[in-house]
């Protein structure tokens, strides 16, 4: 049956109006969940606060048991799903830089948006600053296309290289998962801060 719109069992319009509805959806959760304060999120990275590891990890449990059954159901054709190739060492090189900007001041692009959508100055600072990041990438591309295009590996998926069946990933998905909410629940009282309310 799906994917919808690839299989056009929808037509492009209606595929955006759903897009757009997810979307506000998506935004609802994050704010719902403190995503919009950069404190919250940077509190991941210093252990008072780890909502932003136990959000994420429901999430990716979430839509992999869903995609698991859908697919067993025959609900879906999971070879219809587009996967982003993978260039290593842009990869490695983007996760290092998004993730020193993260623990500096606590957004990521998804999160500044959140903040700036409820008014907050500093969520429109990030949105700036991402912009000329952009801008910057895609003027000097040809100056690191090599980088950029080097150890190209496709479209790899981790059952693959494992060679492990979807399900079986899946339960492993979902032990390390509870493992790092225990973790999490640990750090937020080893490292928690009298300065911080974390429902705040």
């Amino acid at each position: 049956m799906g994917p919808l719109i690839v299989n056009e069992i929808i037509s492009d319009n209606t595929n955006l109006f759903l897009a757009f509805l997810i979307g506000i959806g998506f935004g609802f959760v994050l704010e719902s969940n403190g995503f919009s304060s950069s404190r919250r999120l940077a509190g991941m990275f210093y252990g008072y606060d780890t909502t932003v590891l136990k959000v994420f990890f429901t999430a990716a449990i979430t839509g992999a048991i869903g995609l698991l059954f859908m697919s067993l159901f025959n609900w879906i054709d999971l070879s219809y799903i587009y996967i982003n190739p993978t260039y290593l060492w842009s990869t490695l090189g983007g996760g290092v830089v998004m993730g020193a900007g993260f623990i500096m001041g606590g957004y990521c692009p998804g999160t500044s948006f959140c903040a700036a959508s409820i008014g907050k100055l500093d969520g429109l600072a990030f949105i700036g600053g991402m912009i000329i990041g952009v801008l910057i990438f895609a003027e000097g591309f040809p100056l690191w296309q090599g980088f950029y295009e080097a150890k190209f590996m496709g479209a790899p998926l981790l059952s693959e290289m494992l060679g492990a069946s979807r399900g079986f990933l899946t339960l492993l998905i979902i032990l390390v998962a509870l493992g790092m909410f225990w973790a999490g629940e640990w750090a937020e009282k080893k490292f928690a801060r009298k300065d911080y309310i974390k429902n705040d």
